[in-house]
């Protein structure tokens, strides 16, 4: 994402200083002159009409190249990930639900669950592949990391997951991308990448606290409304 986004800029400033350049020399090249007269005019130049129309199609036929190549390797997902975080975005914070019932360190669905008043923590084990399952219990939220440059959408009904493996151990930033309503500003979450000892010594934490077992959205959020008869004889 980060090459992506650099190659995009450099493009963007060899264009840019093309277009500079040729406004200068124009103005130079075709300034008056002190006897006022008028350059000649010319309506039609077929050369310069094509390159005008194919140099812009073949510089978005090559950011189109990188960008799709840069989206399928950052949405490649992995057979078996390390750890599975099943995340529910909801008004106005987040859960996150550790699917650790097969791994005898844990042996537990485990979970933490944050308010507007606190601010959820997020623990991440370092060279460790996670896969996030995204799923919202109101309307569309956005889960992003910005140091992770990818965001993807919560969207009521439509489940979405993406694969992370975090390289640098450190404490980052999480948030909600999208607008949700009045409190959308106090969907924050501290992300932690820690070593897997760390990591395990967290989700013990939680478990000595009873936090354990998985919290799930509501079935109405994503079962389609059915009218009652009485609903249906008032129609």
């Amino acid at each position: 994402m980060g090459d992506l986004w650099v190659g995009a800029w450099i493009a963007s400033l060899a264009v840019g200083v093309f277009v500079w350049g040729l406004i200068g020399w124009v103005v130079v090249r075709y300034r008056a002159r002190h006897t006022g007269g008028v350059p000649k005019q010319t309506r039609y130049n077929l050369p310069i009409e094509l390159l005008y129309t194919l140099v812009p199609f073949l510089i978005i036929g090559v950011l189109f190249f990188f960008t799709v190549r840069a989206q399928d390797t950052v949405n490649r997902k992995v057979d078996q990930p390390d750890v599975t975080i099943n995340v529910v975005g909801q008004k106005w914070s987040w859960t996150f639900n550790y699917m650790e019932a097969d791994d005898a360190r844990v042996g537990a669905v485990v979970h933490e669950a944050g308010t507007i008043e606190r601010t959820p923590d997020l623990y991440l084990p370092v060279g460790k592949t996670v896969r996030f399952n995204l799923q919202s219990a109101d309307v569309i939220h956005s889960f992003w990391i910005p140091n992770f440059y990818y965001k993807l959408d919560v969207i009521p009904g439509h489940p979405n997951s993406f694969d992370v493996t975090p390289t640098e151990k450190g404490e980052y930033l999480g948030k909600c991308a999208e607008f949700c309503g009045t409190y959308h500003s106090a969907m924050l979450f501290n992300v932690k990448v820690v070593d897997e000892a760390q990591y395990y010594a967290y989700l013990d934490g939680l478990k000595s606290k009873g936090q354990t077992g998985e919290i799930t959205i509501p079935s109405k959020v994503t079962a389609i409304p059915v009218p009652s008869r009485s609903e249906e004889e008032h129609r």
